[in-house]
């Protein structure tokens, strides 16, 4: 079974979206919990970025003894220096660094050719390599680059001592058959070189199109095997791909995939609620996973479903991810077997014509989205109530 490395880019990507800013012991604190989730590699800062960010990194890579410790670095000597100043104390550190190699960017952004920027590749790779023996490489906006260009830019990085190839979607710009159609064309083409220096191939997916979940995963497979992404789906713009959505498609339909990870699933949800608390951003309700919304049930149709066999409607079991929440939510949407379920463990014995009165009761409160359980509790006291005074009579 082929082994997926998970590298978390939280604390770097994730820290982009806007209105986030990481305080170097909010980032220390995010990072042990990376630890404990099980996360191969810890992408920690960009440390040229400040000098708030070269000491988190610094720290980081002092006190995290587990993943792989990566900084990032554009294809600039100075930047280079920086990112290994901080993460040289690191028992496994890597240096990223990247440099884009779209038409548009190379012609808007960069005002360099295609041949000063594969001069750039060979030479920055080349030092980031003299100074730290893991070094990663990646082709910005690789998704808008033409294709044999790209494999011209990879071969280079390779050459000159890259261990990990990276291909980020950056704009989210691709479709799943088209991202999994270039990762093909790289493997169809640099099989040979890939193989003989095991060189990593990784991808790195945004969500502007609402895709990046789905580019990985196509991603996966058609071979790559480092998959980059932050908890929660947080980043730049629309964010990154989702770490707990894409782990836990590789666990569900494992005979799909068939691949492994060393994520540890039990901490995902404590992860996603500490993420979401340090860095402001609150988790939308229905979101997969992790969302408040992501197990709960409140239509009668689905209640009894579940109520009989969990299987029917839930493809997770909450449990696994230690997801935290009501699974059958009473509202204006259920039905009787649901009310009749939460009554009784709540201690009351009632008889079918009487839940289905409360019942009734419940979908009357048309002025309440979701019906609490005082809610309920104070309906079926009242029935209770009324058929003691009625007995009295």
């Amino acid at each position: 079974m082929t082994y997926i490395k998970i590298f978390d880019t939280t604390l770097r990507d994730g820290e982009q979206s806007p209105g986030v800013n990481l305080s170097k012991d909010e980032k220390l604190k995010i990072a042990k919990q990376l630890e404990k989730l099980g996360v191969d590699i810890i992408e920690a800062g960009f440390p040229v970025s400040s000098e708030e960010d070269f000491e988190a990194v610094k720290q980081i890579a002092k006190e995290i003894k587990g993943p792989i410790i990566c900084g990032l670095a554009r294809a600039v000597k100075e930047d280079i220096d920086i990112c290994w100043e901080a993460i040289k104390y690191s028992k496994k550190p890597r240096i990223h660094t990247f440099i884009a190699t779209s038409k548009i960017h190379m012609d808007e952004k960069l005002k360099r050719s295609p041949q000063e920027v594969i001069e750039l590749v060979r030479e920055m790779v080349a030092y980031a390599k003299s100074l730290c023996n893991d070094v990663e490489f990646s082709l910005e906006d690789a998704s808008r680059t033409e294709r044999d260009f790209m494999c011209k830019i990879i071969r280079v990085a390779i050459e000159f001592g890259a261990t990990t190839i990276n291909i980020p979607d950056t704009v989210g710009y691709s479709q799943p058959d088209e991202f999994k159609d270039t990762i093909k064309y790289i493997f169809d083409n640099l099989g040979d070189i890939i193989s003989k220096n095991k060189v990593t191939i990784s991808c790195h997916c945004h969500n502007d199109l609402g895709n990046a979940v789905a580019n990985s995963l196509a991603a996966i497979k058609a071979g790559v095997t480092q998959v980059e992404c932050t908890i929660n789906g947080i980043g730049e713009r629309a964010g990154n791909a989702s770490l707990e959505e894409i782990v836990m498609n590789l666990i569900t339909r494992k005979s799909y995939f068939n691949v492994e990870t060393c994520i540890d699933i039990s901490k995902i949800f404590e992860t996603s609620r500490m993420v979401s608390d340090i860095a402001g951003m609150v988790v939308q309700p229905n979101k997969a996973i992790v969302g408040k919304n992501a197990f709960s049930h409140e239509s009668g149709i689905h209640q009894d479903g579940i109520i009989k066999n969990r299987l029917t409607y839930e493809i997770i079991n909450p449990k696994d991810v230690g997801w935290v929440g009501e699974s059958i939510v009473i509202g204006r949407h259920s039905g009787k077997r649901a009310v009749s379920e939460f009554l009784s463990k709540s201690g009351y014995n009632f008889c079918d014509e009487d839940i289905v009165k409360i019942t009734s009761s419940i979908k009357g409160l048309v002025d309440k989205n979701i019906v609490s359980k005082e809610d309920i509790i104070g309906i079926a006291n009242k029935l209770k109530l009324n058929e003691s005074k009625t007995k009295l009579i």
